[in-house]
């Protein structure tokens, strides 16, 4: 009987001794568990905090594309902004800023503007051109009011482009053309968005240059010095503006090219009104790092890139760039 109940006392003790160890091993589970929910909940919560001051940064304009379209707060100040776009899409894009002449807006956009457009690109798809400028001259008489005020020049996916321009107060369209791989429109895919630019200036100050560049429809591009290796911050100035054969003005885009690429593709993808012109897919060998979207006579702005060892280029978005002086090559080693 004695070495019974000592048996049961030894048996009670063990099971005892499991109940605890199993309850402390439970406590540190369940300790460690809301350790690293607090952890995740502060990162979270620095994150917010750290995308809140990059977006409500006076003057910093961060916008993105994960299609045909374009994430970015619908109301800006006035004065030098900085634009930083990155590409998430498939597809090359740009950003062109169009100021629209009072009164006019995104409906008149899509009313107004876009059938004119996909009437004469599909005319021009059938290559009948002369029919497409005809639908072309459908375009409302205010339309030749609006004012290009800059943006970014094309930029290929998965990168982003950095430009700063100089917005005045006003109702803008943030749009991009380029064309699908059934030669329509991004814009008639939904790829415009209307902004407003308020009175209120950013005070923002534009950067400064590492290299000075000039853009003329009789000069073509001149680069004043040899273009270094590493971050340049580019200004681009436009001693004029014109409105070339596909109804718009010059820009500047920057392009770099490997040994597969052929500079004639590029040249003729780079003129819309060609029916491969800006289509996808973009011409192979080439990758879009930005640059300076139309802007007017006398206007300048600036864009920031990354030059790493490689041959590059940059071109006008115009039909026959080569023939008009409008593409200057250089390599960085």
């Amino acid at each position: 009987m004695a070495n019974n109940n000592t048996e049961f006392q030894y048996t009670k003790n063990r099971i005892s001794l499991v109940m605890r160890t199993l309850c402390i091993l439970l406590t540190l589970i369940v300790v460690l568990l809301s350790c690293k929910r607090q952890k995740k909940n502060m990162d979270r919560k620095e994150k917010s905090i750290d995308l809140s001051r990059s977006v409500t940064q006076p003057g910093v304009v961060h916008v993105k594309s994960i299609g045909m379209d374009f994430i970015v707060k619908d109301t800006l100040n006035s004065g030098w902004n900085t634009f930083k776009y990155t590409n998430e899409s498939t597809e090359v894009h740009f950003i062109l800023m169009d100021l629209y002449p009072e009164g006019k807006n995104a409906r008149n956009t899509k009313n107004e503007v876009l059938p004119p457009f996909e009437e004469g690109m599909k005319l021009i798809m059938n290559n009948d051109m002369e029919s497409a400028v005809t639908a072309f001259g459908k375009l409302p008489a205010w339309f030749q009011e609006i004012k290009y005020m800059g943006g970014t020049g094309l930029i290929s996916p998965n990168k982003t482009a950095i430009s700063t321009i100089y917005l005045e107060p006003g109702l803008y369209i943030m749009e991009c053309y380029v064309k699908m791989a059934d030669g329509t429109w991004h814009t008639s895919h939904g790829m415009y968005k209307e902004i407003i630019v308020t009175g209120t200036n950013t005070d923002l100050a534009p950067p400064i240059e590492t290299v000075a560049i000039e853009i003329s429809s009789k000069a073509g591009i001149l680069v004043a010095d040899n273009i270094p290796k590493g971050k340049q911050v580019f200004k681009i100035t436009f001693r004029d503006q014109s409105t070339h054969e596909h109804f718009l003005g010059h820009d500047v885009n920057l392009v770099k090219y490997d040994s597969t690429a052929s500079l004639d593709s590029l040249v003729h993808w780079m003129n819309w009104m060609n029916p491969r012109g800006l289509r996808t897919p973009a011409p192979k060998g080439f990758t879009f790092l930005g640059g300076m979207n139309n802007l007017p006579a006398g206007g300048y702005g600036f864009f920031e890139t990354e030059l790493t060892p490689g041959n590059y280029i940059l071109i006008s978005e115009v039909p026959h760039a080569n023939e008009k002086n409008m593409m200057y090559k250089f390599t960085i080693k």
